[in-house]
């Protein structure tokens, strides 16, 4: 058996003369949190679709769960499950019904369809509502019961498109805990979000792609850590006795670019040089000042990564337009990141 969830060798897509996957190749591991992000128009929503078998490659491989792409397109489908950014459910049903429908689909035996969906209750913490019309949901319970609905024929891969997207601070915690559950028990999931935080916190790889091409793929700490900001430095400082005196004797280092007082007590301090934070100290010293903490606040972030490969910032993707090509080609349009 392979370590590959999934094998992608020069998978390209073209509509008409637009490129807009563009000789990809990746592979996801085995049990691992896969994230993909990229700006609008970048191609991820592209790929997903035709490693769902939703959409034909116009040339390259790739297999899903040991399944050709083009060969095999109906085993592929029998081993993924897809958590779409639009939620697949029945309001007049309820819960139970609409996995029982679902799971119809799937041809699932009666008493393992029943045990499972018991089962994938329990999972999101909403038995007690298997009984209730969805319209009575709150949007994260739909959410719920979305995720449960794409495991219900035990999937080998898990695609989540922006699970999180539109939720409330404590139902996106929870969206994220049950993720977590997914896949340790064994599930590969693939997670595209437009949120930095999200990928960051559950993703054991990250794959940014733009213009068709992967742009940058690792590790978010690794990821972080390509992206330096050489000798520049943002401190923050608290003094206890912060004077004006000590404002000044700092702002007139040559190491330093700037500084803000924040209140009574902390400042912030740009600076440029190895030997900078040295030079502050020194500086808050001579002028008598009592130092409480002084920290650096310049570690990377998954955002530089972003905008240093794309040169874009994630958070301005929502004023961004697909591309106009994509909507003849079954993408509603859209007015954020995919």
């Amino acid at each position: 058996m392979t370590e590959y969830a999934i094998e992608v060798e020069n998978l390209t897509k073209k509509f008409g003369d637009f490129t807009a996957v563009d000789d990809l190749s990746l592979n996801v591991k085995n049990n691992e949190i896969f994230g993909f992000l990229g700006p609008n128009g970048a191609g991820k929503s592209t790929t997903i679709r035709m490693l769902c078998t939703l959409a034909q490659p116009t040339s390259g491989s790739a297999k899903v769960a040991g399944y050709d792409l083009t060969k095999d397109p109906a085993k592929v489908r029998e081993n993924i499950g897809l958590v779409a950014e639009k939620m697949i459910m029945y309001d007049r049903l309820t819960a139970a019904e609409n996995l029982r429908f679902f799971g119809k689909l799937y041809a699932m035996p009666k008493k393992k369809l029943e045990e499972r969906i018991d089962e994938l209750l329990e999972l999101v913490n909403m038995q007690e509502w298997k009984n209730t019309q969805i319209n009575k949901f709150s949007t994260g319970m739909k959410q719920r019961i979305n995720v449960i609905r794409a495991l219900l024929p035990e999937p080998k891969i898990l695609f989540m498109d922006e699970p999180t997207l539109g939720l409330d601070p404590q139902t996106t915690f929870s969206i994220r805990d049950i993720t977590r559950d997914i896949n340790q028990s064994g599930v590969t999931v693939i997670l595209t979000t437009h949120a930095m935080a999200e990928a960051e916190a559950l993703s054991d790889r990250v794959a940014i792609i733009d213009h068709g091409k992967i742009a940058a793929l690792d590790t978010p700490q690794n990821l972080k850590k390509s992206i330096s900001h050489g000798d520049k430095a943002i401190f923050s400082a608290k003094i206890m006795n912060l004077t004006s005196g000590m404002v000044e004797k700092i702002r007139s280092l040559d190491v330093v670019t700037a500084v803000a007082q924040q209140d009574d007590y902390d400042l912030k301090i740009s600076a440029e040089g190895k030997d900078s934070l040295n030079q502050i100290i020194d500086a808050i010293r001579s002028e008598g000042g009592n130092i409480v903490s002084i920290t650096n606040n310049s570690e990377s972030t998954l955002e530089d990564v972003f905008l240093a490969v794309t040169g874009k910032e994630m958070r301005d993707q929502a004023n961004e337009k697909p591309a106009a090509v994509h909507h003849g080609h079954g993408h509603a349009p859209q007015s954020r990141v995919r």
